[in-house]
């Protein structure tokens, strides 16, 4: 498992919820968040995979369904709001307190 240095997450305190840094890989064997790591500046991202190929919004859809599940909220609360069509995405959710999806990945990435 990487994890970011200094214990750095990709979560970020919005004025409606929180928003995730994500690096998406599609047409995985499986849809499983991987771990927390750096991008190219050591910036903390989630690395995730889906099955779903990138095609007409399937992986984002995919990587919508999978945060929900992860981090147990409705699907409606989980959207990409920016790199729908790149590998990196920030995903928006609705309602969610930062310091909860901190503690939730810190034990989700433990796991994987």
């Amino acid at each position: 498992m990487l994890s970011a240095a200094g214990g750095a997450t990709p979560v970020t305190a919005t004025p409606t919820g929180a928003a995730l840094r994500v690096r998406l890989t599609p047409r995985a064997a499986q849809d499983r968040i991987d771990a927390i790591g750096a991008d190219a500046d050591g910036a903390p991202i989630l690395l995730a995979r889906v099955r779903a190929a990138p095609d007409k919004g399937a992986a984002n859809d995919a990587l919508e369904r999978l945060i929900a599940r992860a981090f147990a909220m409705p699907r409606s609360q989980v959207a990409v709001i920016r790199g729908a069509s790149a590998r990196i995405k920030l995903v928006a959710i609705e309602g969610a307190a930062p310091g909860a999806l901190r503690a939730r990945l810190a034990a989700l990435t433990e796991q994987a």
